[in-house]
């Protein structure tokens, strides 16, 4: 296990090239997203990455931005009807920042039924998405995993409804008149579909754009529900962070829902995002294959031994961070005062997330909406503990008391 801010640097940015994604990891999700960027790796990861990259700008981010608006103000109207009640908040951020992906990536809607592919999601994080004493093993992968059997069908469900969504669109697209714009701003699916390597202009075949299409929208809502949800966790045991939050929300938002413009305003909710993701990232833990021999914090890394990058304890330990295990957002009012790799919620290097810009801004819109709106309190017994499985899950839910703010 590396957690030196050095060596990790070493393993996610310098020597990107020797230190793959582990064969576990790859183990887990080639089932899922075998021709994604999230799995490939070299040349293959490369022309993938330079693809999508633009499908993430700061421009095309901002745009889908109402869609994150939309989905926090019917969020807001569903929790609202708890009021006095408690509610599992984290079931309702998957719900919320499920709305969000979906309609962000088919906006169109065709051929997509978001409550069964909700189901397929779930189906498949809780069966397949977790490590099996076979892969530790290194048994190879064409060796059945039992909770992958059970796994098999939920992702088979997802892949046909992704397929069918891209050939409806394309049909559409090549169907419409050239001067016809089939959507007002463009979503996922159009901007991948439109895009190609700027190197060699090579475009995705269908089965890239699906697994391409699956990844952003597994790891495109859960992780940002579980920041969420953790956040909502964190300002409930800590209501003066609540408070002052509250009142710059509503500062800023007044009666209406956050939106792209409001960020800039909101430092506060940035800075509670910015410490949930270091109490609960919910990438908790990275893992790399060394494809050579190599030295890290004075130890001998030999060739194909794995290399464990543990973020949760990265993130909370005590030679890294003043008061580790306490919520403190204030430590992030000065970001550059952060060591880089002491914090990497969203990895580092090359490998970067692709999509941080997205989830910053969705967490930072809903929350603020959330906080400015609803008061959030604990519920004695029903604290969530936190498991491992794919992502840091909340056992249990977010058990929290709603009132009006």
């Amino acid at each position: 296990m590396v957690m030196d801010p050095g060596a990790l640097k070493r393993v996610l940015r310098d020597r990107v090239e020797e230190y793959p994604k582990s064969i576990v990891t790859k183990l887990i999700l080639e089932q899922a997203i075998v021709d994604s960027l999230f799995v490939a790796e070299g040349a293959e990861w490369l022309w993938q990455r330079r693809t999508a990259a633009p499908v993430f700008s700061h421009r095309n981010v901002a745009a889908l931005a109402p869609v994150m608006t939309a989905a926090a103000e019917r969020s807001s109207a569903r929790i609202a009807a708890s009021d006095g009640r408690a509610a599992d908040m984290f079931a309702e951020m998957v719900a919320a920042t499920f709305e969000v992906i979906s309609d962000v990536t088919f906006s169109g809607g065709e051929g997509f039924e978001r409550s069964a592919v909700h189901r397929a999601i779930e189906g498949y994080i809780a069966n397949a998405a977790k490590v099996s004493v076979l892969d530790m093993l290194g048994v190879p992968g064409w060796v059945p995993r039992p909770g992958r059997v059970l796994g098999g069908s939920a992702m088979r469900e997802m892949k046909r409804f992704a397929d069918t969504a891209i050939d409806s669109r394309r049909r559409a697209a090549t169907d419409a008149a050239p001067d016809v714009v089939t959507h007002a701003v463009p979503d996922l699916l159009d901007l991948l579909l439109d895009g190609e390597d700027p190197k060699t202009g090579r475009k995705m075949t269908t089965s890239e754009l699906r697994d391409n299409l699956l990844t952003f929208i597994v790891a495109g809502h859960e992780t940002t529900a579980l920041t969420l949800s953790w956040a909502l966790y964190l300002c409930a045991f800590d209501q003066s962070v609540q408070e002052a939050a509250r009142a710059q929300a509503q500062a800023v938002l007044g009666d209406r829902a956050a939106t792209q413009a409001d960020i800039a305003h909101l430092p506060l909710i940035r800075q509670i995002i910015d410490e949930t993701l270091r109490m609960y990232p919910p990438a908790a833990f990275l893992s790399r294959t060394a494809m050579v021999a190599d030295e890290l914090c004075g130890q001998s890394i030999r060739a194909g031994e794995t290399v464990v990058l543990p973020i949760y304890a990265l993130h909370r330990h005590h030679m890294l961070w003043d008061s580790p295990d306490r919520f403190d957002p204030s430590r992030f009012a000065d970001p550059k005062a952060i060591d880089r790799f002491a914090y990497l919620p969203f990895g580092d290097g090359p490998r970067i997330c692709i999509g941080a810009n997205f989830a910053l801004q969705e967490a930072v819109i809903i929350l603020a909406t959330m906080l400015a709106r609803h008061r959030f309190s604990p519920v004695p017994g029903k604290d969530p503990k936190p498991v491992m499985i794919l992502t840091l899950r909340p056992e249990g839910g977010v058990w929290l008391r709603i009132d009006p703010a």
